[in-house]
């Protein structure tokens, strides 16, 4: 029989007998008729990825085995065939951990090296990331609606974790709101006209509001031309800013900071510091309200100048505007994409892509909600609010059309294509995709938000948790691609 590391002579087998470490042999002749022996020894191991345990450096007792009939002598292994064998496995055993280590390597550089490209292309504002194709409608008994405002819903943000909902609403109140449990967490109530001296609160309309991207802060602003500062994670006020002629119609901190942005119906915007609570500079150029504002990393904003019918870039360091020109009627919304892409949604019916690099849109969508009317008097539904996934190619809008309608851009953002709209009855006056693209929420009332000129009377005042279900994956296409 041969072993792995030497070979022994059948004919004449010799063994040394050192103490109780050698392995002993007992033979029983058979006479000369050459008949097999019984032996009772260790069959050496040639397995070399086998688990070896701490006590087999110390020999065990010798086991009887069974006699093999295509052997004719088995012997136990010596200790020198033991040492070998576990050299052997141990340089074995180092090899498959180095093999194993290097393929993790690779794995965790592939990976970093992807992070560092996104990172890139997201400062650069070039990153979209493909999903609106991955994405289906909801069922109808899948939208979850919270309740707790008295009047029509003004606006909304979500924190980055997609653990909480901030609402604010015509009747002056804010409300946390729990995502996963739907349940109020925390009430601010709004006070009465006349009450500004001795309410800790809004107390008039509140138009906008935003949160840091670390969640520390929340800032709302009001008809009333103030800005609230509260912490977001008790809902204690903190500040109050003042300065602005107008309505505070638009708000956003800068993302990574708490540099805060503020737009105005007084035609400005305005910066703030919210660590040192002191105001920095205001910026002119609008020649109308302002109605919205975004911002994301840069630091820079955008906004949308109502019926002066201009989308604005602001530059904050260098105090300059880029004017872009695009939309028929008056812009109401404005969101970025990424850092160079935005969406906007008018009056007259329409929603705009932007390249911050072009002065016209890249993509519109007329009457993009459809049209309503007498025969002959149709009007488009005008676009009251806009969402989008940041960095993604999935953007939303809302109005007043019994339908939220999401939509997808096409490549380098020079198109938009509807994926499918959600029922929801009211004025949407608010739109906000989740930071984890899980959910989209839709802030809704009875009225706009900036006007009780029309009344929906079978609409109810709520925040609408709508979920965006993924597509099962194409058994065909995972097979392709393993």
């Amino acid at each position: 029989m041969s072993s792995p590391f030497f070979m022994k002579k059948k004919e004449k087998p010799k063994f040394a007998i050192k103490g109780k470490n050698t392995a002993v042999l007992k033979r029983k002749a058979d006479g000369d008729s050459g008949g097999k022996s019984k032996l009772r020894a260790k069959k050496p191991n040639s397995k070399h990825n086998e688990e070896i345990s701490s006590d087999s450096e110390t020999e065990s007792p010798v086991v009887p085995r069974k006699r093999q009939s295509n052997e004719e002598v088995d012997y136990e292994e010596t200790p020198q065939e033991k040492k070998l064998r576990l050299a052997k496995l141990y340089l074995d055993q180092l090899k498959e951990e180095e093999e194993d280590k290097a393929e993790e390597d690779s794995f965790e550089t592939d990976l970093i090296a992807g992070r560092l490209q996104e990172d890139v292309l997201e400062q650069k504002g070039k990153l979209q990331r493909l999903i609106a194709k991955d994405l289906m409608p909801p069922d109808a008994s899948e939208i979850r609606v919270l309740r707790g405002h008295k009047l029509p819903i003004t606006c909304l943000v979500i924190s980055s974790d997609d653990k909480f909902i901030f609402s604010a609403a015509k009747d002056c109140s804010i409300i946390k709101w729990d995502v996963v449990a739907g349940k109020k967490l925390h009430t601010i109530p709004g006070g009465r006209k006349g009450t500004e001296d001795r309410h800790v609160g809004h107390t008039g309309h509140i138009l906008c509001m935003a949160i840091s991207s670390d969640g520390k802060y929340l800032a709302t602003g009001d008809v009333n031309k103030l800005i609230m500062i509260w912490e977001a994670e008790t809902c204690k006020h903190l500040y109050k800013f003042t300065g602005h002629k107008g309505p505070v119609s638009g708000l956003s901190f800068r993302k990574g900071t708490h540099d805060l942005y503020s737009a105005s119906h007084d035609r400005s915007i305005k910066v703030w510091n919210v660590d040192e609570n002191v105001y920095v500079e205001t910026l002119f150029g609008h020649q109308d309200a302002i109605t919205g504002l975004d911002s994301l990393s840069r630091e820079c904003c955008v906004t949308a100048g109502g019926r002066d019918r201009s989308v604005r870039v602001w530059k904050i360091a260098e105090e300059s505007q880029l004017v872009f020109h695009g939309h028929e009627g008056s812009i109401d919304c404005i969101q970025l994409i990424n850092e160079e892409h935005m969406i906007t949604g008018a009056d007259d019916g329409s929603v705009s892509l932007w390249s911050v690099n072009k002065k016209k849109p890249l993509c519109t969508v007329k009457q993009a909600h459809g049209r309503h009317g007498d025969a002959g008097l149709e009007q488009p539904y005008w676009v009251a609010s806009v969402a989008a996934l940041q960095n993604s190619d999935t953007v939303a809008s809302g109005s007043h059309n019994s339908q939220v309608q999401v939509w997808k851009c096409g490549q380098n953002y020079r198109g938009l294509q509807p994926l499918f709209s959600v029922p929801v009855s009211g004025f949407i006056n608010s739109l906000k995709f989740s930071s984890s693209g899980q959910f989209l929420v839709a802030g809704v009332g009875q009225e706009h938000r900036l006007g009780r000129w029309w009344r929906l009377k079978e609409a109810k005042n709520g925040i609408y948790v709508i979920p965006l279900k993924r597509k099962p994956p194409n058994p065909e296409e995972a097979k392709m691609t393993e």
